[in-house]
């Protein structure tokens, strides 16, 4: 017993070791790096997906809104997870999606591709917006939009959010990546399986939607920080995920700023995109585990 415990305190006082030197290395490489706040998402149980009174709920305020029913024609919220119990260990998530200053730091850093797109690579995309609507967006080689530095940055695709996690890896020496699916609708709605992060019933002053306005992207961390202290889990921007949809598709959860109504800006709701597709309504934030579990 004496040498079990022992042996369990030279275990402890190793970790603490470790710990400390992780800390220490990350300190001195994070020199002119904006390193992220984040939130701990306890480990525990929680309920992912939904179930049919969401979903009703969901096409009931779409048709309310918008006036017409395609989103229940098209069944848009079907293809959400099935309500479940699934358990999670301990992890740490950023509480604001990743900010056009912070992606700065990586690209005057790296010389990586600053966000921006040709007119021929966003028509190629089919979407309802034309190029013009970009360019409030696009950067002017390593320097942001002028006023939007605190704004979720925007035109990265699925691969641009890869290497800024890579690169803050490398810089902080902590395991940054992108959230699966679960993770990232864990800690935005919480572990009672609510439909919004506030709760079940739908609030337009509780995110940047287009049913206020102003129908850009806005200041990070002004909206409902939800149950573990996450800002603009609904609406802002849509948020890359490493859960993959179908081969070269990325699961983007969360709604947008040009949403109305908001069925798709509940943290059950999901989509895949195209990995290379650069999005003004797409952005990303990163999580990490909890060291050493």
């Amino acid at each position: 017993m004496i040498k079990q415990h022992w042996q369990m305190m030279e275990r402890g006082v190793a970790g603490v070791l470790i710990a400390m030197s992780l800390q220490y290395s990350a300190m001195a490489q994070t020199e002119n790096v904006p390193i992220p706040d984040v939130a701990e998402v306890p480990g525990g149980w929680f309920f992912q997906g939904s179930d049919s009174v969401e979903r009703q709920y969901a096409y009931q305020i779409d048709e309310h809104v918008y006036g017409h029913d395609i989103s229940r024609r098209n069944r848009w919220y079907d293809v959400e997870i099935d309500k479940w119990h699934i358990y999670l260990p301990t992890y740490f998530i950023m509480t604001t999606p990743v900010t056009n200053d912070q992606y700065a730091a990586f690209i005057r850093d790296t010389g990586y591709a600053s966000p921006d797109i040709t007119s021929e690579d966003w028509e190629s995309l089919g979407l309802i917006y034309g190029y013009d609507a970009t360019r409030p967006f696009a950067w002017k080689g390593d320097t942001p939009p002028r006023g939007k530095g605190n704004h979720p940055v925007v035109l990265v695709s699925w691969r641009d959010a890869q290497a800024y996690a890579q690169w803050l890896r490398e810089k902080t020496g902590m395991r940054w990546r992108l959230p699966p699916e679960h993770y990232w609708e864990k800690a935005v709605r919480g572990p009672d399986g609510t439909f919004y992060p506030w709760g079940n019933i739908y609030d337009p002053n509780q995110l940047n939607s287009a049913d206020r306005g102003p129908f850009e992207t806005m200041p990070v961390g002004q909206f409902n920080a939800g149950p573990y202290g996450l800002y603009d889990g609904a609406g802002q921007v849509f948020e890359w995920t490493s859960s993959s949809s179908q081969p070269g598709y990325r699961i983007v959860k969360g709604g947008s700023w040009d949403d109305r109504g908001c069925g798709v800006c509940r943290p059950a709701a999901r989509h895949g995109r195209a990995e290379h597709t650069q999005h003004i309504l797409i952005g990303f934030r990163l999580m990490y585990e909890a060291p050493f579990h």
